[in-house]
C-alpha cells in the first residue's frame, strides 16, 4: 500500500480490501465494543458484558480526542478508508455498523487472538455472578430485565495456539547477516501479509490483524520482529470481603469500609421479536470491576486490557531503524500479552518475555487471586525492560521461543529463572520449545534454506516420551491378555 503520507497508506490498506475482508474488520470492532449479542442474540450477553467490563469505550474516546496530531492523522486515515470501501462497494452490507469511527481501534487488546486477561476468572463465573444465581446479589436487586437463565452455560474462552520464532546472528550465518524466522500461529484469514510504504518514511512488510491500520509483526529495511504469546503474569483477580449496610455495597480495604461503585451497563440483544435490553448494574471496587464469586468469596479484576499506548508502540516499531530505536519503542511497556523475538541489519538479536509487567511482592503467589483488603498486594509500579526476562546478542548465536519459558531460549546462555520474580515467566517448557533448542544447536553456518528446514524438522521430541510409554503399556496390559485369550480359545 503507497501513499505519500503515512496516513495514506493506512487510507490505501483499509479501502484496497474485499467483501470477507470487511466482514472480519466489522466483527473484530462489534465484539470489541461488546455488541455482539445485537448480532447473535442473547447467548453473547455475557461475553458482550465482560467487554464492558474490561474495556471502556468513553475512556477510548477521551483518548483519541487528545491523541497527538500525528495519531489522529492514522486513525482518521483508517476510518476513511473503511468508509470509503462501503461508499463504493454499495452491495457490501454491514452487519451492524454502518460508519466507522476513528477511535474504534483504540479498542485494540494487542491483537492476539485471545488478548483479554481476566487473571484467570471465566466468562461462565461471570455469568453465574451477574445472571443474579448469586444469592446475595439477586436479593440486592442489582439485576434488573428478564429472570435469571434456568441454565449456566460453558463459555470456553479461547485460548492461542501459540507461535515459533527463531533470530540467528551473523556469527552462524553463512551471509553475515542476521536472519528472522516468523511463524505465528494464527487461522487463516486472520493476518493477511501487506506491504506499506509512504513519503514519510514508512516501508514494512508482514503481518496486519484485520482492524488494525500497522504490520504487527514482520520487518521493515532494518529491523524485523514477531512475537510469541506469552504467560507473563499482567492481570490479578482480587478477594474482595463486601458487605452491606442500609442497602448500600461496602468493601473492606485497611481496616476501613469504602463504597461499592456502581455501574449500569445495559445490553442490547436480538431476539425474534425484534431488540430487546438487559440491564447489568454491575460492582467496582479500586482495584477494578467485581467479575465473580468463587468458594464464597467475591472476586475483582485489576487488568489493562485495552491502552492506547499499545496501538502507539505498535505503529512506531514498524519505523524504527536501529536496535536503539526499537528498544526505545520497548520501553513503552504496553505490550501486554506477547513476548518478542527480534533481529536487525546491524546485527543484533534480541529476545523480550512479555512487556507490560505490573511490579508486585513476590512473597505472594500471584497465580492464584490474592487479599485485596491490603495495601500489600497493590501493584508496586512496573518494571522496566531491563527489569524483565530478556537477552540481546547470546554466545550462541540463536534464540527461540515457541509458547515456553524463556529460560531455555537460548540454551546454556539462557537467562537464569533464579534471577526474576516467578510472574514475570510462570510459562512452562513445551515440546517445541525441547525441539527447537536441540535443532538449532546443530547447524553453524545457517542460509534461508536451512533456517526454513529447521523449522520444518520432523523429528517430535514428544514421541520420545509418548512411544515408549506406549509400547511399554501394550507389553504390561495388551500383551497379557491377547495370550491369554489364544491360549483359552
Amino acid at each position: 500500500m503507497y501513499g505519500k503520507t503515512d496516513a495514506d497508506a493506512v487510507f490505501g490498506l483499509l479501502y484496497a480490501q474485499c467483501e470477507d475482508d470487511f466482514k472480519r474488520v466489522e466483527l473484530n470492532y462489534i465484539e470489541k465494543l461488546g455488541r455482539l449479542s445485537e448480532v447473535n442474540g442473547e447467548k453473547d450477553l455475557y461475553n458482550d458484558l465482560l467487554i464492558r467490563l474490561v474495556i471502556d469505550t468513553a475512556d477510548a474516546i477521551k483518548d483519541y480526542t487528545k491523541a497527538p496530531a500525528w495519531l489522529k492523522k492514522i486513525l482518521n486515515g483508517y476510518a476513511d478508508g473503511i468508509n470509503y470501501f462501503l461508499y463504493k462497494n454499495p452491495q457490501v452490507k454491514p452487519v451492524l455498523l454502518k460508519r466507522f469511527q476513528p477511535w474504534y481501534p483504540l479498542l485494540w487488546t494487542d491483537g492476539s487472538i485471545g488478548a483479554i486477561s481476566t487473571g484467570g476468572i471465566s466468562v461462565s463465573e461471570l455469568k453465574s455472578f451477574y445472571s443474579g444465581t448469586d444469592e446475595a446479589i439477586a436479593n440486592a436487586g442489582l439485576i434488573k430485565g428478564e429472570s435469571p437463565l434456568n441454565e449456566i452455560a460453558e463459555f470456553l474462552e479461547e485460548k492461542p495456539t501459540g507461535s515459533n520464532g527463531f533470530a540467528f546472528s551473523p556469527k552462524i550465518t553463512a551471509s553475515g547477516n542476521a536472519i528472522l524466522y516468523i511463524n505465528p500461529h494464527v487461522t487463516f484469514y486472520f493476518r493477511p501479509e501487506v506491504h506499506m510504504v509512504s513519503e514519510e518514511g514508512m516501508n514494512v512488510y508482514g503481518a496486519v490483524t484485520w482492524g488494525q491500520p500497522f504490520i504487527y509483526q514482520g520487518f521493515n529495511e532494518h529491523c524485523g520482529w514477531m512475537h510469541t504469546s506469552s504467560e507473563a503474569d499482567i492481570s490479578d483477580a482480587y478477594i474482595e470481603k463486601l458487605t452491606q449496610k442500609n442497602n448500600r455495597w461496602f468493601y473492606e480495604y485497611e481496616g476501613t469500609l469504602k463504597p461499592v461503585t456502581q455501574k449500569s451497563i445495559s445490553i442490547n440483544y436480538k431476539t425474534d421479536a425484534g431488540m430487546q435490553a438487559k440491564i447489568f448494574k454491575t460492582l467496582f471496587t479500586h482495584h477494578g470491576p467485581v467479575m465473580a464469586k468463587r468458594n464464597g468469596q467475591y472476586l475483582s479484576l485489576r487488568h489493562n486490557n485495552r491502552d492506547t499506548k499499545g496501538f502507539m508502540q505498535s505503529w512506531l516499531r514498524t519505523k524504527a531503524n536501529s536496535f536503539a530505536a526499537f528498544k526505545k519503542t520497548m520501553d513503552m511497556g504496553a505490550n501486554p500479552s506477547n513476548n518478542t523475538v527480534y533481529a536487525d541489519g546491524e546485527g543484533n538479536i534480541a529476545y523480550w518475555h512479555g512487556n507490560f509487567l505490573p511490579k508486585r511482592d513476590p512473597k505472594y503467589d500471584w497465580s492464584k487471586p490474592v487479599d485485596g483488603t491490603i495495601s500489600a498486594t497493590e501493584w508496586k509500579g512496573y518494571h522496566t525492560v531491563n527489569e524483565s526476562v530478556h537477552v540481546y546478542n547470546p554466545e550462541n548465536g540463536w534464540l527461540q521461543n515457541c509458547n515456553s519459558t524463556p529460560f531455555t531460549v537460548a540454551g546454556k546462555y539462557s537467562p537464569k529463572r533464579t534471577d526474576y520474580a516467578n510472574y514475570l515467566a510462570p510459562d512452562g517448557e513445551n515440546f517445541r520449545g525441547i525441539n527447537a533448542v536441540r535443532v538449532l544447536d546443530e547447524e553453524k553456518k545457517y542460509n534461508i534454506d536451512k533456517v526454513i528446514k529447521a523449522g520444518y524438522d520432523t523429528r517430535l521430541a514428544a514421541f520420545e516420551v509418548l512411544v515408549p510409554g506406549l509400547i511399554n503399556a501394550f507389553h504390561k496390559k495388551i500383551l497379557p491378555i491377547t495370550r491369554k485369550m489364544s491360549l483359552t480359545s
